[in-house]
């Protein structure tokens, strides 16, 4: 995946100019990314222009014009990507119900090490994560995952060994035609 690179990203007051077309072709592109497992999970997977979208979002928000801190954006942004072989992917926790969500984020401490893509030859590759997104009592509603599937097509994304969570949800077509794009397989 080609990561975001500075002469890609325009100031603010430029980028609003353009921010109309730019988020409508991203959220076409985020439509075809996002799968659903479940009642409370919701699998994003980036790309390029996701995360490109995201910084611009970011320095438009905050107003950031200083170039250290535009550098700062996109190298933390390009980190959600993943490299040769590998789908990065944002991993959000909906719980709708404020007084349950903590403990539920406290159950399901272990989510990120359950968390799987199968390929089309059955193999199961588990996700990558950064430890430090899991406290010591709960883990955070946003994880980041990461996959190496090397030049296997993913056609399903799944959580085993969390009874609340257990399940798989088949990508569509699109899903899986944009996932194929994103690793180069056509």
């Amino acid at each position: 995946m080609r990561p975001v690179r500075r002469d890609e990203i325009v100031d603010y007051q430029t980028y609003e100019e353009e921010r109309e077309a730019f988020r409508a072709r991203v959220l076409e592109q985020k439509r075809a990314r996002r799968v659903h497992l479940g009642e409370f999970l919701t699998f994003l997977f980036e790309n390029h222009d996701t995360i490109r979208y995201q910084i611009q979002e970011m320095i438009r928000a905050e107003r950031i014009v200083k170039e250290a801190d535009i550098r700062h954006e996109i190298d933390t942004y390009n980190q959600l990507l993943g490299g040769e072989g590998e789908l990065g992917c944002t991993l959000l926790i909906e719980i709708p119900d404020p007084e349950r969500r903590p403990e539920l984020l406290a159950r399901w401490r272990a989510l990120p090490e359950r968390v799987y893509l199968r390929l089309a030859d059955g193999r199961r590759v588990s996700a990558l994560y950064d430890p430090a997104q899991v406290g010591e009592e709960r883990l955070s509603s946003v994880q980041y995952l990461k996959f190496n599937v090397g030049a296997g097509e993913p056609v399903a994304v799944g959580v085993e060994g969390l009874p609340d969570l257990d399940g798989e949800a088949e990508f569509d077509e699109a899903t899986r035609v944009a996932l194929r794009q994103d690793l180069g397989l056509g």
